[in-house]
């Protein structure tokens, strides 16, 4: 991988696991719902800014349908189970889980985009959800019904990512791409348009006190949109664009370090051998699934 697009993969590493701790302070305050909203919503004004300050021509050739579709698939769903997750699940769980995403791939590829399984990466898939298996009972957090059900969210959204890859290959690269700009854009306003009624509807059922909120929560919360989406989805994008969707996925390889590493400094969060372990099964599972298909 060049150094500028390495470069990029850390620096995205490192804003994705960030994400997981401010969900994991913000969702538990505000609800999953309001969370994920406030957050496309922060992004997209946040990528208006910056596309006004470099004074980006707004040109989307006739993608800006596929853009707003790629939102919905790639930032609606998942920053909604996630923040569903973020409820029940420390932000190294989460973070672990969401390295699961390249198989999600792997899977989505074979079954949908005519991609070789080959025995290696069929492995790649069994040794990753034996990882999640671990994780999940032997981890600090209790086995219950709550922390299976964000489990079962986090599963989901790293699903609507391995499809949005291939997604963003078909609808925007092999079409001529388009500026990452755009299309982080393009994908935040999707999102919005999608979480916009789950977000009347919250709003009505719950009626929260948005004035008992500590500052704490709404920094959090601007840093998940602003840091962790805007400027976190211009590196994405722009990275699929560099060195296609399976070596961008590569990223999941670095996000749970940082992720658990935030949780443990700043939330207090346990770091157990379940970490290490269900991680490590994962990690080694994505070494399987990232092989070039001849070695497979």
């Amino acid at each position: 991988m060049p150094l500028p697009s390495l470069i990029r993969l850390l620096l995205l590493a490192a804003l994705w696991g960030a994400s997981f701790l401010f969900m994991r302070i913000t969702a538990p305050v505000l609800g999953a719902v309001p969370t994920a909203f406030g957050r496309v919503v922060l992004a997209a004004l946040g990528l208006v800014l910056l596309l006004a300050l470099l004074r980006t021509p707004w040109r989307y050739d006739g993608k800006l349908r596929a853009t707003l579709l790629l939102g919905a698939i790639n930032s609606g769903v998942p920053f909604l189970m996630y923040a569903l997750a973020a409820r029940v699940l420390p932000a190294g769980y989460s973070a672990i889980l969401n390295a699961t995403t390249p198989l999600m791939g792997v899977l989505i590829g074979a079954a949908l985009f005519g991609e070789r399984l080959t025995p290696a990466k069929l492995a790649s898939v069994l040794l990753g959800l034996a990882g999640v298996a671990l994780l999940t009972r032997t981890g600090p957090a209790e086995v219950n019904a709550a922390l299976l059900g964000g489990v079962a969210a986090c599963l989901v959204a790293t699903a609507c990512y391995g499809l949005a890859g291939y997604l963003t290959r078909r609808w925007i690269g092999d079409k001529g791409g388009l500026d990452s700009r755009l299309v982080a854009l393009g994908s935040q306003v999707g999102a919005v348009l999608l979480l916009a009624p789950f977000m009347a509807w919250d709003a009505s059922v719950h009626a929260p006190d948005w004035a008992t909120v500590t500052p704490t929560v709404w920094l959090a919360l601007l840093a998940l949109g602003l840091l962790c989406t805007s400027l976190a989805y211009i590196l994405y994008f722009q990275l699929i664009a560099d060195v296609g969707p399976l070596k961008a996925l590569t990223v999941t390889f670095v996000v749970p370090l940082f992720a658990v590493l935030w949780g443990w400094l700043l939330l207090g969060e346990p770091v157990t051998w379940a970490h290490a372990a269900g991680g490590g099964l994962i990690g080694a599972a994505l070494v399987l699934a990232m092989r070039p298909a001849g070695r497979g």
